[in-house]
């Protein structure tokens, strides 16, 4: 079955900045592998029942303490992480979708970007939060120290508007490796469904695949060696219960291998809800940031929504210490 999706651009996330290339406009065919919705479980609308809201500290309610809708708000640290929340949320609860960026990026790079603003702005009009995070650094590779920090972002953009508890996580090139390091058991909040794009999984393939990465992965895990399994995000989701996961990628993208990365996750994919989009091009091509794409994604997001909430999800969502 082959998916076509309208290519805004040709415009490539480069690993040194979001640079835009000659703007084009043609459709963009899937790889021979095809497309593939896991079940069905048709889509519902991102309109969770919204929770009692908790009683708020003093901190919390003061002026200006919920972020305003339509405006990035950062939520400090020493590599910021930025929150926009949908104009709907002071009414309603909605969820959290918490993107974690491209290798040598930034939360700042990820929020004056073109490209990944069209994600962003179909999220945001779904009445999906946006928290692009800081991710500890532009080179920490998903690491656990980085994902501590991610979780103090996290619990410092949940106190700034109407949480409904849930937290979704897209991760872009790198960022896949910290997407799907919070999904695990022992992270700092829990994630309801995964998206991956162009996105790495293998920590230790990684490490191996090229010196300068090596290097950057022994800095950030502080490693002196090849990392084991226990630190590889791709070897613990294998042991897990299958997740939500949604994964675009591409046999022509030659920084990572779909192959040796996200297609391997389709064993471990929820049915029902999870959906595989192959696409050609190279790494992080126009045709991933595009409208068609963002509607998936959104679809993605609005499958997970259906879904029971967590135990953990709903202590969560319903205390705020």
């Amino acid at each position: 079955m082959k998916v076509s999706v309208l290519c805004v651009s040709v415009l490539t996330l480069a690993l040194s900045g979001l640079a835009a290339s000659a703007a084009a406009s043609a459709a963009v065919q899937a790889t021979p592998r095809g497309s593939a919705l896991l079940g069905t479980l048709p889509p519902t609308p991102n309109r969770p029942v919204a929770p009692t809201t908790p009683p708020r500290t003093t901190t919390e309610t003061m002026p200006g303490a919920w972020a305003r809708p339509g405006t990035w708000v950062s939520v400090g640290g020493a590599h910021s992480s930025y929150l926009q929340v949908p104009a709907g949320c002071p009414e309603r609860a909605c969820a959290l979708v918490v993107v974690s960026h491209p290798r040598a990026q930034s939360a700042e790079r990820l929020r004056d970007s073109p490209q990944a603003g069209t994600l962003v702005a179909a999220l945001l009009r779904a009445n999906y939060a946006v928290l692009l995070s800081g991710d500890g650094g532009p080179a920490t590779w998903g690491s656990p120290g980085a994902l501590s920090t991610v979780g103090v972002a996290h619990a410092t953009a949940t106190r700034r508007f109407h949480w409904s508890g849930r937290t979704y996580a897209l991760g872009l090139s790198m960022g896949g490796l910290m997407a799907l390091r919070s999904a695990l058991p022992g992270a700092p909040y829990p994630v309801s469904g995964v998206a991956l794009i162009d996105a790495w999984a293998d920590l230790e393939r990684a490490w191996g695949s090229d010196v300068t990465r090596r290097a950057e992965i022994d800095a950030a895990y502080r490693l002196g060696t090849r990392p084991g399994p226990d630190l590889n995000p791709l070897v613990q989701v294998m042991a897990a219960p299958p997740m939500p996961l949604f994964v675009v990628n591409s046999l022509d993208d030659t920084t990572v291998r779909a192959t040796l990365n996200t297609d391997r996750l389709l064993g471990r994919a929820q049915p029902g809800v999870s959906e595989f989009i192959p696409l050609n091009g190279p790494h992080l091509g126009g045709n991933r940031f595009s409208t068609a794409v963002a509607r998936r994604l959104v679809g993605f997001f609005d499958r997970a929504a259906a879904l029971p909430l967590p135990e953990a999800e709903a202590r969560a969502g319903g205390v705020r210490p």
